[in-house]
């Protein structure tokens, strides 16, 4: 099977790029300096050329304070992409996936399904919601993934992007980096961040990808972990798991400096059951997720 993947180099897509490598897929993944997703011609040619049998579209603008700066860039970079990337499917007879996130919902849809009705509060959310829109009605064999808190190893640039942010993302190998070194790592707590989530392991999110692409299927999936957990909870829960000195574990609220001061989602939940049966597996447990995690970024800790 030939995959074509869109933000290849980052921190989801060197997941999914990996994963569908170890099933055997041949994958293309072009750099945006040679295919611009914007660009709806070049989006058609490169796809033309290269004549996949599914498409996985992982690339964003990843720039929160931005999408509300520059919102025409930001429409580009997430709906304006999407389409050009699902006409591009449509026109080779490709399965298209879309990576969405579970910030489509305003935190008050605790345990979500995949058939709740998106109902975003900050501009990610939104332009995220209105992206898989655009597959669900524009695409001729489409998939949305949403994934949650996501957690794991950049393969394409192993170094921590950040230490936290307002979501859920990188928080595991952050207060791994700071424990390890011995020095203390405050946790989060407040309304004004997502506290509660469904952390996913990157890897997973991007077998169960896989899985989707395999069969065929078409819908909306929740590609994430099995079990629902307080931020705070995750970070004691990580510590354990991990070996990690529990005195060094601290809480306190956000840093106003890195929140960009959008409204976050409190409470993205999500239900998953029917996701793990249309993809035949059992979704795992926090404890499972960061048992699997600790083998990654010790594996490549060793590796590098």
């Amino acid at each position: 099977m030939k995959v074509w993947l869109t933000g290849a180099s980052g921190f989801v897509g060197s997941n999914v790029a990996r994963a569908f490598a170890r099933n055997g897929a041949e994958v293309l993944g072009p750099p945006r300096a040679d295919v611009d997703v914007t660009d709806a011609s070049a989006v058609r040619r490169a796809v033309s050329d290269a004549a996949p049998d599914a498409i996985v579209h992982c690339a964003i603008l990843n720039d929160p304070a931005g999408l509300l700066r520059a919102r025409r860039a930001a429409w580009q970079g997430y709906v304006g992409a999407t389409r050009n990337v699902v006409d591009a499917a449509n026109a080779v007879g490709a399965h298209v996936v879309l990576v969405s996130t579970d910030w489509v919902f305003d935190g008050t849809q605790v345990g979500a399904t995949e058939d709740e009705p998106p109902n975003p509060i900050n501009a990610y959310g939104f332009l995220k919601a209105a992206s898989e829109l655009v597959v669900r009605e524009r695409a001729q064999r489409g998939a949305v993934a949403r994934i949650a808190g996501v957690n794991g190893v950049h393969w394409a640039r192993p170094e921590l992007p950040r230490a936290q942010d307002a979501g859920f993302g990188y928080l595991v190998p952050s207060i791994v980096a700071a424990l390890r070194a011995g020095r203390p790592f405050t946790v989060w707590e407040g309304d004004e961040i997502n506290e509660v989530a469904t952390p996913t392991l990157a890897s997973d999110a991007a077998e169960l990808m896989w899985r989707l692409v395999a069969r065929g299927l078409t819908g909306t999936f929740h590609c994430c972990g099995g079990e629902s957990v307080h931020r705070v909870e995750l970070a004691r829960r990580a510590v354990a798991a991990f070996d990690l000195d529990p005195a060094l574990l601290r809480t306190g609220p956000p840093d106003p400096d890195v929140l960009d001061g959008g409204r976050v989602p409190r409470d993205t939940s999500l239900d998953a059951r029917a996701t793990a049966a249309a993809l035949d597996v059992e979704l795992p447990g926090v404890d499972a997720m960061l048992a699997r995690l600790r083998h990654e970024l010790d594996g490549a800790a060793v590796a590098a």
